[in-house]
């Protein structure tokens, strides 16, 4: 499948200054795959050293030094490296902290050989207190699940996307190519973003068995608890992992998580699961100025599941997408939210890691919530996920009145517009935000 990161890595190939680079995200958003048909398109050979399924590799590393790696890899593995023609891929790279390490002395000492690394559970690596990130010696890219732009590449429906990237407010969105469109929104809710899932439904046309796939794949993450966590934080992230997808869309409190449990805990368990980027913050933001992370609560937050497709497996609504005509009202709304932010997460740019904020004004006599908090260059933008036509808004009204934005965007089923100083725009042209934004500035 073809993925959009495949443009950035090619830039990063053929940059005069290239640095070694390490791709990040969460397990099963297929870094690997990438990485490897990329080489495969892009390089005479690839030499793979994955360090957990070869985990004996760790000692290769242990001096540091470039050329030394070098000559125990080729010795080990029975390969040869050409430092012009060869790519060096470290897998599950924190497994082996001295092969991130390492990587300051590839640019400093071997900058032509082209080296990425990858892994699924970094930031734990990272944090760790005795390891020293070569700052300034590597290059990150983020990787998401499939966006719905690439789940068009995907299934053979390219030329919608491309349809979408001219669309203007003034020329509009056909009637039969919205619905097309929205049927194959809905499928891809039910599908997510996943790509092993993505890749049997395009094989096979078998929801049932992406179903299972679905129920076996959060079972690995499950599994991975293990990797990351004490024993007797396991329960605690069970519980948080079981909750996250039903509590979509709502403010967090600990004690809808467990009445039972401490807060402590469950605050504990939540963060092990941002950093394996299964769960994703959105947190409460003033709105203020720029940027908006220097303006946040992080008392007062949302959550963000890692994909929208496990999120309405784990919450058992795939019927209920499937059959509903009014879909995005699914389970409250809360599954077109989930749907918005994974979206904005996925076009964010991929050299830094995605982050997603909302506003709330709480006060007994005018309490709001709008949904996302976005910016498009230097403005700020309110962004609600809404069902039927514009209606009220009292929050977006809200928000456009007290901090007096060029205007608000809402989010719907509804082609594109622009009235009354609200641009209204279908759920699938999250991609298109910046570009119809600036048409409208």
């Amino acid at each position: 499948m073809k993925r959009d990161i495949i443009k950035e890595l090619l830039l990063w190939k053929n940059h005069r200054e290239r640095y070694p680079l390490i791709i990040r995200g969460p397990r099963q958003v297929g870094k690997s795959y990438i990485v490897e048909s990329f080489a495969k398109d892009n390089f005479k050979n690839i030499v793979t050293v994955n360090f957990e399924f070869k985990p004996q590799l760790k000692k290769c590393f242990e001096s540091l030094d470039p050329l030394n790696i070098l000559n125990k890899l080729q010795l080990f593995l029975d390969v040869q490296i050409d430092k012009n023609n060869t790519l060096l891929f470290l897998d599950e790279i924190q497994e082996c902290p001295e092969a991130i390490m390492s990587l300051r002395y590839f640019k400093e000492k071997m900058p032509s050989l082209p080296v990425i690394g990858a892994g699924s559970l970094l930031e734990f690596a990272l944090r760790s207190t005795d390891f020293k990130m070569p700052v300034g010696r590597i290059h990150f890219l983020y990787l998401e699940p499939l966006s719905f732009s690439e789940f068009l590449e995907a299934s053979g429906s390219g030329q919608l996307r491309e349809y979408l990237s001219k669309i203007t407010i003034k020329n509009g969105i056909e009637d039969i190519i919205h619905h097309k469109l929205l049927e194959l929104l809905r499928l891809y809710l039910v599908l997510g973003g996943m790509p092993a899932i993505l890749k049997d439904y395009f094989s096979n046309k078998d929801l049932m068995n992406c179903q299972n796939l679905q129920t076996n794949l959060l079972q690995t993450y499950r599994i991975d608890f293990g990797k990351y966590a004490r024993t007797a934080q396991h329960k605690y992230l069970q519980r948080v992992f079981d909750s996250a997808p039903r509590l979509i869309g709502q403010r967090i409190k600990y004690s809808a998580i467990d009445s039972d449990a401490k807060s402590r805990d469950l605050k504990n368990a939540l963060g092990l699961l941002i950093l394996a980027g299964i769960i994703k913050p959105v947190y409460m933001s003033s709105a203020s100025g720029l940027p908006l992370e220097a303006l946040v609560n992080e008392k007062k937050f949302k959550l963000n599941f890692i994909d929208v497709g496990l999120m309405q497996n784990a919450c058992g609504l795939q019927n209920d997408i499937s059959m509903a005509k009014d879909f995005i009202q699914v389970n409250s709304g809360a599954v077109a939210e989930q749907f918005v932010g994974q979206e904005l997460r996925a076009y964010f740019d991929r050299h830094q890691e995605s982050k997603l904020f909302f506003w709330a004004r709480d006060k007994k006599s005018s309490s709001a919530e709008v949904d996302y908090i976005i910016n498009v260059g230097l403005n700020i933008f309110p962004l609600e996920v809404k069902s039927g036509k514009i209606g009220i808004l009292k929050s977006l009204r809200l928000f456009l009145k007290e901090k007096k934005p060029r205007f608000g965007i809402r989010v719907s089923q509804d082609k594109l517009s622009y009235i009354d100083n609200v641009l209204s725009l279908p759920l699938y042209m999250i991609e298109q935000i910046p570009r119809v934004v600036h048409l409208c500035l």
